[in-house]
């Protein structure tokens, strides 16, 4: 049988903090069929062999572990895990769980108000207006300026598609073969496709936890200019001729 969830993680010199994030997740989802799923890529320090560790001396139980590598790249690496994933949903979120539990909770509480139907794609967006998010005014201004651009060059509407996001398993493996960002335009691909089936991802609010504030950001200003310019490959590689269409199942173009 398929679990209910899959959470997909990727690992890129996270030695420091992948082996405390999976025990965190495999505690908070004891008792539901899940599966987590890290994907080391290109890391220098022993991140693999820690979750190889882990995987070897895992227990059998209603949380599976495994761990897989893909090339180096944040997009290469959730595109590989959002492939390798069975479950009926799949979380894509980071080594250091940079929202706690927050869209999890704020998911299935959505669920709870649907008749225990969720909807088809959930963001832990730093952009909802209940979200507890400190920026610093340059930060605070490029994350304003990029947005600015994705409504210009792409027409999305979604406030943060590089939060954390939820989807329906069978969509978002329908959508792997369409994803090509190596990157971290990664999920503003994803979303960017989802927006064009006509699909309008739920946003929940999200508290940046402690852990991951007291990080320095991996995104330098030469990623911004970079992301910058990949919404206009975007924006090319997925033009009308690419138009997919949503049936309920997986996506066809």
């Amino acid at each position: 049988m398929h679990p209910d969830l899959s959470v997909v993680i990727p690992a890129h010199n996270s030695a420091a903090v992948i082996e405390k994030t999976v025990r965190r997740l495999a505690d908070h989802l004891s008792g539901h069929d899940a599966e987590i799923i890290v994907v080391e890529n290109g890391s220098s320090d022993d991140t693999f062999a820690i979750c190889t560790r882990l995987a070897e001396d895992w227990s059998a139980g209603p949380v599976s572990f495994k761990v897989l590598q893909s090339s180096k790249g944040m997009g290469n690496a959730l595109r590989a895990g959002a492939g390798a994933s069975r479950g009926a949903h799949v979380l894509l979120t980071a080594d250091d769980l940079p929202f706690g539990f927050d869209d999890l909770d704020g998911a299935e509480k959505l669920a709870a108000e649907h008749e225990g139907r969720l909807p088809v794609v959930v963001i832990g967006s730093k952009a909802h207006p209940d979200s507890h998010v400190r920026r610093g005014a340059l930060r605070g201004t490029l994350t304003w300026g990029f947005a600015a651009l994705r409504r210009v060059i792409l027409g999305m509407r979604t406030g943060d598609p590089q939060g954390t996001v939820l989807m329906d398993g069978e969509l978002i493996r329908g959508l792997v073969p369409d994803l090509a960002e190596p990157g971290f335009l990664f999920t503003t691909e994803l979303v960017h496709l989802v927006e064009r089936l006509g699909i309008v991802p739920v946003e929940v609010p999200v508290r940046l936890s402690e852990d991951h504030d007291s990080h320095e950001t991996r995104i330098s200003r030469a990623d911004v200019l970079a992301m910058g310019m990949g919404l206009f490959r975007l924006r090319t590689r997925h033009g009308d001729r690419n138009r997919v269409v949503w049936s309920g199942s997986a996506p066809r173009s």
